[in-house]
């Protein structure tokens, strides 16, 4: 298991958990980083992190990124 912020780019990725204080874990969970879930990196710039979830593409701080763990 590794954050978020470690995954090569492109790689297919499934949630194991998601941390952070609970404010955290709602908002990242209504963007639909829940356990189970499938996340692939699309890119990396400065501190953010681009996402794919669920056919939608969000960026995330990396600091948000280290919350979630994937495998």
């Amino acid at each position: 298991m590794m954050p978020l912020s470690m995954v090569k780019e492109g790689e297919p990725n499934v949630i194991q958990k998601v941390g952070g204080k609970d404010e955290t874990r709602r908002f990242l969970e209504n963007l639909g980083f829940v356990a189970g879930g499938t996340v692939t990196v699309v890119s990396q710039t400065g501190g953010n992190i681009i996402v794919n979830i669920k056919d939608s593409r969000i960026a995330i701080g990396k600091d948000m990124a280290n919350k979630i763990m994937v495998s």
